[in-house]
């Protein structure tokens, strides 16, 4: 059985709402980062940064969400949650994955701070186009690929949840909402956040 290292409050909750909608039984981890459980050795092992979440399936570990999804996704292919291999939609499936580790959190952060990052120097682009992105692709929706939902609406709905809901980071638009409203209500979804508020 997978093991889920995690701990509220944090981007655990990506994963745990991923373990959530594949419907198979996994552990959870509680893994107190407020007392330092993540910079023990044993945890280390499994994630040398000494962050949540992360993941253990039998001899393999893996750590950063988006990376479990990735991996989860492919374990369980009859969760539906990534297009099989040859599917045109992969190619945008892998994209999504990736843009909110790779673009949406640097610009959370960048937005957070009030950094003033040179457009062409950041890997990210600019923060506001970041936004820009997704609001574009949301207005095909109902999901980030369109009709189906995936792993990639588990990243990018967590880093809108986050960012633009809980936080108020970023400024909330029409899509991000209805998006968002889309994604609280998933039974996964809920199931994850009483979950995470313990």
């Amino acid at each position: 059985m997978m093991q889920l290292y995690w701990s509220p409050r944090t981007r655990s909750f990506t994963a745990l709402w991923l373990m959530e909608e594949t419907g198979k039984p996994y552990e959870r981890v509680l893994t107190d980062i407020s007392s330092g459980a993540q910079k023990k050795a044993e945890y280390l092992a499994i994630n040398p940064m000494g962050k949540v979440p992360a993941l253990k399936d039998g001899e393999a570990t893996l750590a950063e969400a988006a990376a479990i999804c990735a991996y989860v996704a492919e374990r369980y292919p009859d969760a539906k949650l990534a297009p099989p291999l040859g599917d045109v939609r992969r190619a945008k499936y892998l994209y999504w994955l990736f843009f909110a580790p790779g673009c949406v959190e640097p610009a959370m952060v960048q937005i957070a701070t009030k950094i003033e990052m040179n457009p062409v120097a950041a890997g990210w682009g600019e923060a506001q186009r970041v936004f820009d992105v997704i609001d574009v692709a949301l207005a095909k929706g109902p999901w980030i690929l369109g009709e189906d939902f995936s792993a990639a609406d588990i990243v990018i709905g967590s880093a809108l949840n986050f960012s633009v809901r809980l936080f108020k980071m970023v400024a909330s638009r029409p899509s991000f909402e209805a998006y968002i409203a889309r994604c609280m209500a998933r039974p996964a979804f809920q199931r994850a956040e009483k979950i995470a508020a313990g």
